[in-house]
């Protein structure tokens, strides 16, 4: 069966959902928390020498920009369900390149020409360095495309804050390119002392933070909900992390060849006016917003928040359904999911939050929503009669019912 008759029989059986199978990431330059639910021996299931694995990718349709990755890594995959119980995989790139229409919709695919959305969980042991995604006209530079993005820290996955739950953001009102520019000179000395020209912030679970390409970073010790554009461009500025090096490659794996070298050009990747904004946090925390009146929907056995929004490229809901509820929830575009708590059904689907996984295995925790499913409704049921079932929901650019600002 090719892969459209593949597609066609998925959105048919799951009547216009599909289920996806858990989509792990390692980095060789961070160290894994172990809060994913991964199970602890699976942790470098693909070699030390890969490093280990600290994200999930959710609904991905981009590839892992790893030094030895396989073609797949990152590429999340649609299950289908075959003969005598047999499971056949389709990657959902390919399936949006089929029928793309049929997923998204044929606005989105003829404005946006796919699914341009990556969302994914990330969880390290320690910070990762300050670094950026590069805006649009330095990525366009290396055949990649910015990566803005936005985070959410679930309470759920964070009994456990780690060691460090602050990140850093931005540069210190008055910091200037030489300032920087001595930072880089200093790469081979140990510490170049980069974080000395910004500020930490105290990251509260249940909350987030919306950061647009070009704005420097150094994520903390939280599980994190990332929502961001479908790409993975970047460029750390911090030469030591923990007493270990950061290479020098790091830096500039997604610059020009004939500027590798040039700290000019290097510096200007940076959003200048965003960075130094002395009004940063107004500018750019997210506390979650109601989708609709809390009192009328908690009498319906739900509650729904949008916990990312401001931004064109994305955004992402967290739906609660109550204990012995039944709900139907309509969306204006199609979106991918995640349980994150509780169990029960959506849609055909069997759905729970898993307590360990083994790399390799199915869950029952992910899905992918297509358009006209959305928007008809999908039926939610909580099963249980203690616990709430809690759901994760990250949308590309297609959603007009976004908030369009943080204020």
């Amino acid at each position: 069966m090719n892969v459209e008759n593949l597609v066609k029989k998925a959105v048919e059986d799951g009547a216009g959902i599909l289920r996806l199978a858990p989509t792990w990431v390692p980095r060789d330059f961070l160290t894994p928390g172990g809060r994913l639910k991964l199970a602890p021996q699976d942790l470098y299931a693909l070699g030390v020498h890969r490093g280990g694995i600290d994200e999930r990718w959710l609904a991905s349709t981009t590839h892992a920009d790893n030094p030895g990755a396989p073609e797949d890594e990152g590429l999340s995959y649609v299950i289908v369900d075959g003969e005598n119980g047999e499971k056949r995989k389709v990657l959902l790139k390919d399936a949006i390149s089929e029928l793309g229409e049929v997923l998204l919709g044929k606005d989105v695919m003829r404005k946006y020409g796919g699914w341009t959305v990556l969302t994914k969980f990330f969880d390290n042991a320690s910070p990762i360095p300050h670094h950026l995604h590069q805006m649009e006209k330095h990525a366009r530079l290396v055949g990649q495309a910015s990566k803005p993005e936005a985070y959410y820290f679930p309470v759920q996955l964070n009994v456990i804050e780690g060691r460090f739950p602050y990140t850093f953001f931005g540069l210190n009102p008055g910091t200037t390119k030489e300032d920087v520019k001595r930072c880089l000179q200093r790469w081979n000395e140990g510490d170049n002392g980069i974080l000395y020209l910004s500020r930490a912030y105290r990251l509260k679970p249940g909350t987030g933070w919306l950061i647009p390409a070009g704005i420097l970073h150094a994520p903390g010790t939280l599980v994190t909900y990332e929502v961001q554009k479908a790409s993975d461009v970047f460029a750390m500025f911090q030469s030591m992390l923990e007493g270990r090096p950061v290479s020098w490659e790091l830096l500039v794996k997604n610059v020009p060849e004939e500027h590798r070298d040039d700290l000019d050009y290097i510096v200007d990747m940076i959003d200048w006016e965003a960075n130094v904004d002395p009004e940063f946090e107004r500018h750019h925390y997210l506390e979650p917003r109601f989708t609709e009146n809390p009192e009328e929907t908690r009498k319906n056995g739900y509650e729904q928040k949008w916990i990312v929004y401001g931004a064109e490229e994305f955004s992402a809901k967290e739906l609660t359904v109550f204990p012995k509820s039944t709900v139907t929830i309509r969306d204006e575009a199609a979106y991918g999911l995640v349980v994150i708590q509780g169990h029960g059904r959506i849609g055909r689907f069997t759905v729970e939050a898993p307590t360990m996984i083994r790399y390799g295995e199915l869950t029952n925790d992910e899905l992918f929503v297509t358009v006209e499913a959305a928007k008809d409704g999908v039926t939610i049921i909580n099963e249980s009669n203690r616990e709430n079932l809690v759901i994760l929901k990250h949308f590309g650019p297609s959603n007009p019912s976004a908030p369009k600002s943080l204020r």
